[in-house]
């Protein structure tokens, strides 16, 4: 197991990205205790109204709409850990105001949509900068490994936040939870202040504001395809397919009749599942194929489509785990794909406008899965959700074997489809299981096995 260990958690050898990581994992287990608690504060405030959820989603996620590319210009002009240290300052500041209000038992529901945009104008400017950061922190053979431990990190804390905000609310009520959260969420900074700056890595001078122009990131991601592609598939699955904050507090709440601490627990499936996803890809050490991209945005629409038909709580929370698995293996492999492709000079605003479409979009998806919620049932929304990425994900398929010239076809000699590249010849057929066995390769760039 210590070969094992020792690949999987290789980034952890640097000081600084062992530093990066505590923080964030700290900050974000409380951030996931305030968000859980939230959504259930919002339910009672609103009497259980799913657009209520909808609406606090949305105010979340609108500042990243509006602010998110300018941060990413901010991130290829200014100090990175500088502006972090920043937006991490205003995010706990917001947070110790929110916890008084709801701890002293002043809190109505427009404090709860005031403070949700807040929090969202300094995730705007933390998030794109957060992204861009991490290449900086380890040499770029390492930042695979880095890019899937952050995602491991963010996972840990959805497991451990919302289970302890369940239990929590159960039993000392809201307020205590929103002051616990506060306290975490403080974390980061002073881990950036701790961090060398000597040791950063590709420091290059920075760039001026003349240089550094927004309409130059969006030109170049235009003309390269392999960047394109896992842009556009992001936005389509981060907007419709990504709703479960919304979705799973009202699912719990009005179609299970379940209480807090089991709202917490399908929370914590979907996180378990998107725990063993990060780590899945922490091992990976080149950049991932298109058709690995594609593949996993296929089987999240399916198992998001089955949670959507779920009887009971359990089938549910059996369902969550691999839905989860998928969602961050699919972020995952999409990030990783845009990071180890990009230019170090477009870096920034790159990730910007990664972070733009994958989260930008979550006001409109969040308010039309609350909207669909309230007339429709939050199980349709749910499912309905799934059909759109299973959708996406055949149709980035399609763009992407027209845009390669690939294409798919019957295996000679068996009922087996395979992906054949533009510049090779059909494999030729096998005749033993052992030959068959063998044609199966790991690189997704060359062949894609359907059963």
């Amino acid at each position: 197991m210590a070969p094992v260990v020792g690949t999987t958690f290789r980034s952890l050898q640097v000081r600084n990205y062992r530093l990066f990581s505590l923080g964030q994992l700290v900050k974000l287990v409380g951030v996931w205790m305030m968000f859980t608690a939230q959504d259930w504060l919002v339910l009672d405030l609103s009497g259980n109204s799913p657009g209520a959820l909808g609406t606090v989603t949305a105010l979340q996620f609108v500042p990243v709409l509006l602010l998110t590319l300018y941060s990413g210009k901010l991130a290829d002009r200014f100090d990175k850990r500088k502006l972090l240290i920043i937006a991490n300052t205003v995010f706990a500041v917001t947070a110790i105001v929110f916890a008084i209000l709801v701890a002293a038992g002043v809190i109505v529901l427009w404090h709860v949509y005031l403070f949700a945009l807040l929090f969202g104008i300094a995730n705007s400017v933390e998030t794109p900068v957060r992204q861009a950061f991490v290449s900086e922190l380890v040499e770029l053979p390492l930042l695979p490994n880095a890019l899937a431990l952050s995602a491991a990190t963010f996972n840990t804390a959805r497991i451990g936040g919302p289970a302890l905000a369940g239990v929590a609310l159960a039993l000392v009520g809201t307020g205590p939870v929103f002051v616990i959260s506060t306290l975490l969420a403080v974390a980061p900074i002073f881990t950036y202040v701790a961090m060398r700056p000597a040791d950063l890595y590709g420091n290059a001078k920075r760039k001026s504001s003349d240089e550094a122009r927004v309409v130059d990131g969006l030109k170049y991601v235009w003309r390269r395809h392999d960047l394109l592609l896992p842009v556009v598939l992001m936005a389509g699955v981060g907007m419709i397919g990504f709703n479960f904050p919304v979705t799973l507090a009202a699912l719990a709440k009005i179609n299970f009749n379940a209480g807090p601490s089991s709202f917490g627990l399908l929370t914590t499936a979907l996180a378990v599942g998107a725990l063993a996803g990060a780590l899945a890809g922490s091992g990976r050490r080149k950049r991932p194929g298109a058709y690995l991209v594609v593949g996993a945005a296929i089987l999240f629409g399916l198992f998001e489509f089955a949670v959507g038909f779920a009887p009971n709580f359990v089938v549910a929370l059996i369902l969550l785990v691999p839905t989860g698995f998928f969602s961050i293996y699919l972020a995952q492999a999409a990030n990783h794909r845009v990071q180890m492709g990009v230019d170090a000079e477009f870096r920034g605003r790159v990730m910007a406008l990664y972070v733009l479409v994958f989260l930008g979009t979550t006001p409109i998806g969040a308010s039309l899965a609350g909207w669909w919620g309230e007339h429709y049932g939050v199980p349709s929304s749910i499912w309905a959700a799934g059909i759109f990425c299973f959708v996406a994900g055949i149709a980035a398929l399609v763009w992407q074997l027209r845009a390669s010239g690939d294409r798919i076809a019957r295996h000679k000699g068996s009922r087996r489809l395979v992906l054949v590249r533009a510049e090779e010849p059909l494999p030729a057929p096998t005749t033993t299981p052992v030959a068959a066995a063998a044609d199966k390769t790991e690189d997704d760039e060359r062949r894609l096995s359907v059963a």
